[in-house]
């Protein structure tokens, strides 16, 4: 992968999300959702429960067409194109439920993100059984020596998946994401059901990626330390709309969002609890 300088330093945006509606049904789960993703960017989208989140992620992953409104990557109407053609151009995706392959390795899940980007196909295979051989080996390298060695899962390379506790089966799903070398990086909820060590394991791991691989980070997460710990942009949703969006501080202050999240309780308090967050998760010596 090319390095990017850390921080979101470029004008263009990487990806452009642009006034998208989604509807199942005649029900709206997104209306006129807009917000763009700059280069070497770490970005949060946030909302309540049923904000619609997952569906804005499952738009921009191709999985869900919207009814309305357009989504460009570098420049590029992609509005229409297939999931495993966006994931070609660059999009990398895990998901809030893990969803690799249990009966199989470690190193086998992370080989079929990796799959799209091998040179050869069956028929070059079987005609140049050399060369396949060589593009074999050039894989596993990679994947040994950058993938694996970065997420520091060496240990379970060999290991099935079904053998592996929850925070390590959400790191091998980040592996495999990587191992597709996205340009954007899309993490659904990458820290749920985690202890505080696998979360800061996790949270380092996101700036890392950043900060030397230079992939833009694209996240759904809940957990408010990390969200303003981490991103340089926060987008909010509620109720299927960008109610707000800005930098960690602007988000924070936000009385939209105070109320979004605590409806008409004590405005004040949550807005000292959000503040207070701050700082809770980032590694140490990693802010």
């Amino acid at each position: 992968m090319e390095t990017t300088p850390s921080g979101p330093t470029a004008a263009t945006p990487l990806l452009q999300v642009q006034g998208v509606t989604l509807a199942f049904g005649g029900v709206k789960a997104l209306t006129g959702v807009g917000f763009d993703v700059l280069p070497g960017s770490i970005t949060a989208v946030i909302g309540p429960n049923g904000a619609g989140k997952t569906s804005l992620f499952n738009t921009i992953s191709g999985f869900y067409r919207p009814s309305q409104g357009s989504i460009r990557f570098q420049g590029q109407d992609i509005t229409r194109v297939p999931a495993p053609q966006r994931a070609k151009l660059g999009l990398g995706r895990s998901f809030q439920n893990i969803a690799l392959f249990r009966g199989m390795t470690v190193l086998d899940n992370i080989k079929l993100g990796r799959h799209a980007h091998l040179k050869t196909n069956v028929l070059d295979a079987l005609l140049y059984f050399g060369r396949a051989r060589r593009e074999e080996a050039e894989l596993r390298r990679d994947i040994e020596e950058r993938i694996i060695d970065f997420l520091e899962i060496d240990h379970i390379r060999h290991a099935p998946v079904s053998a592996l506790p929850y925070g390590l089966q959400k790191r091998v799903e980040m592996a495999r994401a990587l191992a597709m070398q996205p340009q954007i990086l899309m993490l659904d909820e990458p820290v749920a059901g985690m202890n505080r060590e696998e979360t800061e394991d996790m949270a380092r791991f996101i700036l890392d990626v950043r900060e030397e691989w230079g992939v833009t980070v694209l996240m759904v997460e809940h957990d408010m330390g990390m969200v303003m710990d981490l991103s340089d942009h926060v987008v909010v949703l509620n109720f299927g709309q960008v109610i707000a969006q800005g930098t960690p501080a602007q988000v924070q202050a936000d009385p939209e969002v105070i109320r979004a999240y605590l409806g008409a309780g004590d405005v004040g308090d949550l807005r000292a609890r959000l503040r207070a967050s701050s700082h809770s998760t980032t590694p140490q010596g990693a802010a």
